[in-house]
């Protein structure tokens, strides 16, 4: 239960900063272009909490459904307006004036991501190197001759540091539908130009299934299973258990490696068990009997409180960090912030087109695990997930569908071509086929996270 209510936790949270972004973005344009804000609501409904503050009594409000937020201005078209207060209604603002506050929300978000990738990169951003791992029979991958143990350098011009990177440019060349070059280097130093067909690919492309389909996974590093370090009063303090300390075997089972010798701890909680260790040159055998924990579905697992001893030559074979000066790290976030939103409009169109499925659409549920997640893995991956929904929301909201910020720009744009307003009918008429439009994505959404929990 701790973990879901993490989860809403932080999704509320996320939810809640960026639509106080975007509805900022509108509620600042607008009180520089002199229409009169009447409310700032983060949330819909009945509001939970208000206040009036500044020259025009403008309401701020906390409303007790938080799913989005509005900003209501001074409009002739929803009730009276004063006469002295007529040039001072969104509605009677000039087009360019009202295409600004619209805008302003949308561009609020892509601020936001912009600000939360340069703090990443200022900060440092530690991603796993490309490693290619096992190579599936038959793959794509296997045609194009990858081979275990090479590291991915490239992705057609794209150089790719970490996973992260492999991962968007080979979905950005999967919308093009074509074969992709791709430089590896062996672990000799070799650098090798590989050609990877995935013509196939964008059409069963789905969240997560990326490397299945291509047809490699990503190296699994195997930490050798020294102690590195021991909590006080745990377990393995109580066996005398030692930094440094290398695991030989357990009950006379070799221990190759550190998940392996996890693995084995975890199950076997309260049981003694004979450990033979390397110390100092010499071999020791001590009684190590693990505590019990719980875990969220009411089972036991063993827990001794020792940690891994992570080297610097491990390090550096199997992570890197991207950390870059702030005014470096300025242009990296502006390209990013970029690369992302491009990806995320090619990535709609080709659900639009038929060429990519809408199972990649994500709803309240899916968002919020990934919230949590990202929450528990630290600030910078938080921040990561936050600048990219960050990004979705802006991209989402620029949508010409009546009812999002899109829908009224496509309104003005009519407006500009005609020369005059659309009726109130037609956009009426608009606002209807928008709600109806978001609530058959709504379902595909919900759809799509309920069938993720019963996959």
């Amino acid at each position: 239960m701790s973990g879901v209510l993490s989860s809403v936790f932080y999704f509320v949270i996320a939810l809640g900063l960026l639509i106080t972004f975007h509805e900022y973005g509108h509620y600042w344009m607008a009180r520089r272009m002199g229409v009169k804000v009447l409310r700032f609501s983060i949330g819909f409904g009945k509001p939970l909490w208000s206040v009036r503050k500044g020259p025009d009594q403008t309401e701020y409000a906390l409303a007790a459904i938080p799913l989005g937020g509005y900003v209501r201005m001074l409009d002739e078209r929803e009730g009276e307006v004063a006469p002295q207060e007529r040039h001072r209604a969104f509605n009677n603002q000039s087009l360019g004036a009202r295409a600004a506050i619209v805008t302003a929300g949308p561009l609020a978000n892509f601020l936001f991501a912009i600000v939360a990738y340069w703090l990443i990169f200022v900060l440092g951003v530690t991603g796993l190197k490309p490693v290619v791992g096992e190579v599936a029979p038959g793959s794509p991958a296997e045609a194009a001759g990858f081979e275990y143990g090479e590291t991915i350098v490239a992705v057609g011009d794209e150089p790719t540091p970490t996973w992260r990177h492999v991962a968007l440019a080979i979905i950005n060349s999967t919308l093009d539908q074509h074969a992709v070059a791709v430089t590896v280097e062996s672990v000799t130093g070799q650098q090798r130009l590989r050609r990877l067909d995935i013509s196939s690919v964008a059409a069963q492309l789905e969240r997560g299934n990326l490397m299945e389909l291509i047809g490699f996974t990503p190296a699994e590093p195997k930490l050798p299973p020294v102690i590195g370090t021991v909590e006080a009063g745990g377990a393995a303090a109580a066996a005398g258990l030692r930094p440094g300390d290398r695991i030989l075997s357990v009950d006379g089972q070799p221990v190759e490696d550190w998940e392996a010798w996890v693995i084995y701890v975890r199950a076997h909680p309260a049981a003694t068990m004979m450990v033979t260790l390397r110390r100092a040159g010499s071999e020791v055998e001590l009684p190590l009997t693990p505590a019990t924990r719980h875990d969220e579905d009411g089972g036991d697992y063993g827990f001794i409180g020792a940690g891994v001893e992570v080297s610097e030559a491990f390090v550096q074979r199997w992570q890197t960090e991207l950390k870059y000066p702030p005014t470096t790290a300025l242009g990296a976030a502006l390209q990013k912030t970029w690369d992302i939103s491009v990806l995320t409009v090619r990535m709609l169109w080709g659900m639009v087109a038929g060429q990519v499925s809408m199972s990649n659409i994500s709803g309240p549920i899916s968002i919020a695990k990934y919230a949590g997640s990202s929450a528990d893995a630290g600030l910078v991956s938080f921040l990561t997930f936050l600048a990219v929904v960050s990004i979705s929301l802006g991209v989402l909201n620029l949508l010409p569908i009546p009812v999002l910020d899109g829908g009224h720009l496509l309104f003005f744009a009519i407006e500009f071509i005609k020369g005059s307003p659309l009726t109130e009918a037609a956009q009426a008429a608009g606002q209807q086929l928008g709600m109806v439009l978001l609530m058959m994505l709504m379902v595909v959404a919900f759809y799509n996270d309920i069938v993720g929990i019963f996959a």
